[in-house]
């Protein structure tokens, strides 16, 4: 995204120098600069990404124009899941996400400079030495001394949703993630057409097909295609209580 304006990383030791830099400002982002991260990644703009530059610093942007791209792309639009997920779920994904991006890049830049076996494995084991930045984000590990203040930014107490908190990963989840309903062999004639409303995407108005994700925002009860609304199974496991884009707008309004 940067377009890398410093040089461009050739050794294992380069790279792993340009891994640590930007996974450094990613955990910045997640945890010191949180507020700040949340405030610019606001639903009503079009796809973002988060990225890590090698100088320890972060950025929320569109992503790059150009295909391919110079490096690989972090992932798109974390913005429109921000406020359908609890504040704590929704960082430990973009943790994850921001976690394959940087061993993406790394790999990227060991294959563009052929790094061999014995190169690719060193670079993985010193990768592999560091906490994920998602172990950082829920606090699962003991941070190097680098990372050792990250999480007590503030005096905030657990209950303010921020990343210091550790609540059960496997709770009960509001979000509907099943297909919408299909009409039963008794069912009469209306209510098939309730079936048929109920199997038409709120943001195209496509009808149901049996090999597409459908989600359903638990405010207006609509359906809606995943990819209509960004919004993945994987990312859907984490959602709570899911809020469309048109909900999530009037919240913000009022």
């Amino acid at each position: 995204m940067e377009g890398i304006p410093h040089p461009i990383p050739r050794t294992v030791d380069e790279v792993f120098s340009d891994f640590k830099g930007r996974r450094a400002g990613l955990i910045k982002a997640l945890t010191t600069d949180v507020d700040k991260f949340y405030q610019q990644c606001d639903p009503e703009k079009e796809n973002l990404c988060l990225y890590g530059l090698p100088t320890e610093t972060w950025e929320v942007n569109l992503p790059v124009e150009e295909v391919p791209p110079e490096l690989p792309e972090p992932a798109l639009g974390i913005n429109f899941a921000r406020d359908g997920m609890q504040e704590k779920d929704w960082l430990s994904l973009v943790a994850v996400h921001s976690d394959s991006w940087l061993l993406a890049v790394a790999f990227y830049f060991g294959a563009r400079f052929g790094f061999g076996k014995n190169e690719r494995k060193k670079l993985f084991q010193m990768i592999n030495d560091l906490p994920t930045i998602f172990e950082v984000v829920t606090g699962n590990v003991k941070q190097p001394k680098e990372q050792s203040a990250i999480t007590h930014k503030s005096g905030k107490s657990n209950s303010s949703g921020k990343v210091q908190s550790r609540q059960p990963e496997h709770q009960a989840k509001a979000v509907k993630m099943s297909p919408p309903p299909k009409d039963e062999d008794d069912s009469g004639e209306e209510e098939e057409e309730d079936d048929e409303q109920g199997a038409t995407c709120g943001a195209c108005g496509d009808n149901y097909g049996t090999d597409e994700f459908w989600i359903c925002c638990d405010v207006c009860e609509k359906w809606f295609h995943g990819k209509c609304v960004k919004i993945t199974p994987a990312k859907a496991e984490h959602i709570k209580q899911y809020k469309c884009p048109s909900c999530s707008s009037k919240r913000a309004r009022v």
